[in-house]
């Protein structure tokens, strides 16, 4: 029987601490689909695809928000959370296994929060949940978009050439990494700005608009409607911006949307978010223990936006 107390629980804000088994490199494939990185995991005898990485969700465990397994997933014992994030709206609500594990390749993650979310807000998403630092808050992380495949590195036994690039991290109290990019709007100066990852964010970059910001808009921009968030829709602008510089890397009119601040995001003090359409266009390896992370352009680095 399900207890039915109710505490909250925000994206963003919480750290869990996890025992997580495995071998020091292991290799798990992943599936890019439309700019989103997925993986698969398996609690008990199921196996759930396409579970969205995401640099965002700062705690141990996955969240499930298709619908569709409520009835298969066994949450007996699971106690009803409400869950904060990005959107206008009210919070969602969620049954969560506080101290479950999970399969994820041959690694048997222990201590891990296993969140059924509630309702059908996420219902014919491409994607059937989010996981985020049971993998980059535990190991040194390799992306491999041409290949295809995740390693996570114990210990931070890897390797890397001279054809990759090192660009420093940063962290404000919570497992989100933060980089300093550089933008240019409308061919003026470039504006240096300080970002966090969002690796469900399905562009390459949401510059956050608010009272004061370092950087003008587009003389050309539109309204839209950009996506869903824990606690909503979220509108916004989008443009194309002249140049977006990461490291020694410079992409050229690049799409970029505008949302609110204070809809977007819980994080202090943003100037921008940086997503997964400008990643993907790298290999990387995330080094959360030295606040690296290396780059190496891969067969999408050209691709338009």
């Amino acid at each position: 029987m399900k207890r039915k107390f109710i505490f909250v629980l925000l994206a963003g804000s919480f750290l869990f601490s996890s025992c997580i088994f495995s071998q020091e490199i292991n290799e798990i494939p992943l599936k890019l689909s439309a700019g989103k990185t997925l993986v698969t995991v398996k609690i008990g005898d199921l196996e759930i695809p396409d579970i969205l990485l995401d640099t965002g969700l700062p705690f141990d465990g996955v969240i499930i928000y298709n619908p569709d397994y409520e009835d298969l997933l066994d949450m007996t014992g699971a106690v009803r959370v409400r869950i904060g994030g990005a959107g206008k709206d009210e919070d969602s609500y969620a049954l969560m296994i506080d101290s479950s594990e999970f399969m994820l390749g041959n690694i048997k993650m222990k201590n891990q929060k296993i969140l059924l979310l509630q309702g059908d807000v996420y219902k014919g998403f491409p994607t059937n949940g989010i996981i985020g630092n049971s993998i980059f808050g535990h190991y040194t992380t390799g992306l491999d978009y041409d290949r295809n495949i995740m390693t996570l590195y114990e210990n931070r036994k890897f390797e890397t050439d001279e054809n990759w690039i090192v660009i420093p991290l940063y962290f404000k109290g919570n497992n989100i990494p933060w980089l300093d990019v550089s933008v240019v709007v409308d061919d003026e100066s470039p504006v240096s700005l300080s970002v966090y990852i969002d690796y469900a964010s399905r562009y390459a970059v949401e510059l956050l608009e608010k009272n004061e910001m370092k950087f003008s808009l587009p003389q050309e921009t539109t309204q839209e409607y950009l996506g869903r968030g824990l606690s909503g829709d979220i509108y916004g602008k989008k443009g194309i911006i002249s140049k977006l510089i990461i490291g020694i890397y410079e992409f050229k009119n690049v799409t970029a949307v505008f949302p609110s601040a204070e809809v977007r995001s819980k994080q202090q003090n943003a100037d921008a978010i940086l997503g997964s359409d400008a990643l993907r266009r790298f290999n990387l390896i995330f080094d959360y223990a030295g606040k690296k992370l290396y780059v190496k352009p891969n067969s999408f680095f050209n691709e338009p936006f």
